[in-house]
């Protein structure tokens, strides 16, 4: 999992039938935690807010978490941070 912060929201009305109803953010991957991107687009299936700092699951991680085994998801927004060191 990475930290990251949402910074957005996209809308797409023409998409795979196995992601209608689902909600889109854009997420900053916070310093140290990803190199090798500066943003992502991650389904939110817990309803982050745009400011919030949030888990990440990706990969195989992201569809389990998000309970879609099946569907095209390589990144998830699995948690909300409350408060953390060094963050």
């Amino acid at each position: 999992m990475i930290i990251g912060k949402v910074v957005g929201s996209l809308f797409s009305t023409r998409k795979s039938e196995k992601l209608i109803g689902n909600k889109f953010m854009i997420v900053e991957p916070i310093e140290g935690m990803r190199a090798d991107k500066e943003r992502m687009v991650a389904i939110d299936i817990i309803g982050a807010g745009i400011g919030e700092k949030v888990l990440i699951a990706e990969g195989s991680a992201a569809r389990i978490g998000c309970d879609m085994p099946d569907a095209p998801v390589d990144a998830a927004i699995v948690g909300i941070i409350d408060e953390g060191q060094d963050i």
